[in-house]
């Protein structure tokens, strides 16, 4: 039988790739949680009933990136462990939002979380991608002044970030938000206008402000 505990947690511990053991409330172990904690309401969102096959689809293979993430996150020594993300997973997730962003029609205004339940679940999946983000960059920063200082909580050099990880996150949020309101819009529900909004973006809107709209 394979033992789910280790008994290392006991003592606020963890092990990371290479056997190394640091301390559960360290930015790297910050980071990959969340990325965790996102990919299981990605699953949430692909169990759901609304969510079409294509779409479960594509959040399944979202899981299998997040996953790579997380592994790269939890990597301390690459000479060993080689990174697994690249640029092709941000590219892949362009090209989908590319898609999807002439689908509804043009925002005006801001909008706020809600319409259909997937449409929602998609958007707690965009606010916690953002709190991922979040961590990793200061995650990052804690990898560029241990490099300065010489202070690795690992008490070993470790490998630079992977700045892939950092780009496919910061792309999945847009791919969030995109395809919630393709999820409103499919099922005919309008998204939920923020009502001090007013006017803000211009129909004639490009595909590089987009990305702007949300953060």
């Amino acid at each position: 039988m394979m033992q789910l505990y280790t008994r290392i947690g006991d003592k606020g511990q963890t092990k990371i790739n290479g056997n190394y053991t640091v301390n559960k409330d360290s930015m790297r172990v910050e980071a990959y949680g969340t990325v965790d904690e996102l990919n299981s309401l990605v699953g949430l969102a692909a169990s759901s009933e609304e969510t079409w096959p294509a779409l479960k689809e594509e959040l399944q293979q979202i899981q299998q990136f997040l996953f790579d993430c997380g592994n790269d996150l939890a990597t301390s020594n690459t000479k060993k462990y080689p990174y697994r993300m690249d640029l092709e997973p941000t590219k892949w997730l362009e090209n989908i939002i590319d898609g999807y962003a002439d689908e509804p029609k043009p925002l005006e205004s801001f909008i706020l979380p809600g319409g259909t339940r997937l449409a929602s679940e998609l958007h707690v999946c965009r606010t916690v991608t953002r709190r991922a983000e979040r961590s990793i960059v200061a995650f990052n920063h804690y990898l560029e002044e241990s490099k300065e200082n010489n202070t690795y909580e690992t008490k070993r050099e470790e490998s630079e970030a992977n700045p892939s990880v950092q780009m496919f996150i910061n792309r999945l949020s847009d791919y969030f938000f995109a395809v919630a309101r393709v999820a409103n819009h499919r099922s005919e529900v309008e998204d939920v206008l923020y009502d001090r909004s007013g006017k803000v973006f211009h129909l004639d809107v490009t595909k590089e402000d987009y990305g702007d709209l949300k953060e």
